[in-house]
């Protein structure tokens, strides 16, 4: 048995597979954000191991017999998040997360401070990451920055709870700023012009290696071998794209998470900052991928329910009692309620609903969530076309994999087949899983296998014309918010 930990913002999902690759058991326990300033996105690291040890108490009760046989354990999780210790191994203050925004300024200075940062990370600084995060801290909290002794990314936090290894992957921290990642080895220059070294960084290993041991004494607790080992893991996103299959170039998928990402697989490292596209290291030694990367997607959903007192399986169900007429006439909605990456670049890109009549009811507002989110989406393929890297086929991941509505309507806007597979809702934690067996000694081809395909969504050419103008007023009403934004 091989158990994977996904950490993602809004909870920690846990999968365990057997040696087959079948999924044994699940397990998952909310978390919350906090945000207490404007642009400010804060998590207490305690709460991810308290809903660790919640997770591992639901497997214990769910698969009695077969969880002694936990064999290895990977890790999977939002990438971005700066974990600030000190040298009694101690968290400095909350962690600061991915979609926090606050450290705009600082990227200006980073990319002022470092010229040759775009060639090296193959990105450009933007707010989530964590460089200037690091650089924020060190001008507004300098008693905290002068006692920092190592930064860790969320999941490498929980690496520390339960190895007591300070350790990252290559997909991880690529999300850094601070890695070469065509070398992939931590960049002296980079993390230089942070006021940092590589002493303040954990060492790394490919997501498919050995990390560490379960700590011996947590092993005994959980009645589990003292053997256990930990791999490398990766961030959510490669992860997932490790859980899927989206092993070799030209695989991708999309996932419909917090965040929105089309995730595409290369054999080299392509990087095109300038469209505002990620390129990172993939979770597997010797790949890389491109990311387009929206910050609000599912999450969109969520709020809208919020503000409605809905659950969102029974607004979907509304939304698919629309006719055809009404979703022509819907409103249209920017998605951008923690401002945007790709590729706009913008952190104070702001959500707006357009066209509202006194027929707009929650049905019509959740398709506009629905199809504003696929529009932001569509900006990222393009942006991804631009770079070279054609895209026929998507697979889907995430919770939004769960909406059939929703898997039709990214066929129809983004002109391409969607395909959903068994268990693709499991996202990164089945990825974590697996690469917890490969670093058993599984065969890659065996294990990073395709899940079997539940769904496929080809793309409806009676909706191309109406979703074709609708993305052009969508559009135009960014165009209008930016102008707007610079004429205040």
């Amino acid at each position: 048995m091989y158990l994977g930990f996904d950490l993602g913002t809004s909870e920690i999902k846990a999968v365990v597979i057997n040696n087959s690759g079948s999924i044994i058991a699940t397990a998952n326990e909310p978390l919350t954000v906090q945000r207490p300033h404007p642009h400010w996105s804060e998590q207490d690291p305690q709460q991810w191991w308290q809903a660790t040890l919640k997770v591992v108490e639901q497997l214990m009760r769910k698969i009695p017999q077969q969880w002694p046989q936990i064999q290895a354990i990977g890790l999977s999780g939002q990438m971005h998040g700066a974990v600030l210790l000190d040298n009694n191994q101690q968290i400095l203050r909350p962690a600061i997360l991915w979609n926090d925004t606050r450290s705009d300024t600082q990227c200006k200075t980073l990319t002022d401070k470092a010229p040759q940062l775009h060639q090296i990370t193959g990105n450009l600084a933007m707010p989530g990451f964590t460089a200037p995060k690091l650089l924020w801290i060190s001008e507004n909290e300098p008693e905290i920055f002068a006692r920092i002794n190592k930064v860790l990314l969320p999941k490498d936090y929980l690496r520390l709870r339960l190895t007591g290894a300070m350790v990252s992957d290559m997909s991880d921290a690529a999300g850094t700023l601070w890695l070469d990642v065509a070398k992939r080895d931590w960049s002296d220059a980079i993390l230089d012009a942070c006021g940092l070294n590589r002493s303040h960084m954990p060492s790394l290993v490919e997501g498919s290696e050995i990390s560490a041991l379960l700590r011996r004494e947590l092993a005994a607790e959980w009645g589990l071998s003292s053997k256990v080992v930990v791999a490398g893991g990766g961030g959510d996103n490669a992860a997932s794209a490790v859980g899927i299959g989206a092993i070799e170039p030209g695989d991708a998928f999309i996932s419909l998470g917090t965040s929105g990402v089309i995730f595409a697989v290369n054999d080299t490292f392509r990087p095109n900052p300038k469209s505002a596209v990620h390129a990172f290291c993939h979770a597997l030694p010797q790949r890389w991928h491109q990311m387009s990367v929206m910050l609000t997607a599912a999450s969109a959903l969520r709020w809208l329910c919020n503000l409605l007192g809905t659950k969102e399986a029974e607004l979907i169900a509304q939304i698919e009692q629309l006719s055809d007429a009404a979703l022509q006439h819907a409103p249209l909605f920017l998605p951008y309620l923690s401002g945007e990456r790709t590729p706009h670049n913008s952190p104070s890109a702001t959500g707006e609903f357009h066209r509202l009549t006194h027929d707009s009811d929650a049905a019509s507002l959740g398709y506009a969530v629905l199809e504003g989110v696929s529009f932001g989406l569509l900006d990222g393929l393009n942006v991804l076309r631009e770079a070279g890297t054609q895209i026929n086929q998507c697979s889907l991941v995430g919770g939004g994999a769960r909406s059939r509505f929703w898997a039709q309507l990214l066929a129809d806007i983004l002109q391409i087949r969607i395909v959903c597979h068994q268990g693709s809702e499991a996202g990164g934690a089945l990825g974590a899983a697996r690469l917890g067996l490969l670093a058993c000694g599984g065969n890659l081809q065996s294990v990073c296998k395709k899940p079997p395909v539940t769904a496929v969504y080809e793309p409806n050419p009676d909706r191309s014309d109406t979703l074709q103008y609708r993305y052009q007023l969508f559009q135009q009403f960014y165009r209008q918010q930016v102008d707007s934004t610079h004429n205040q």
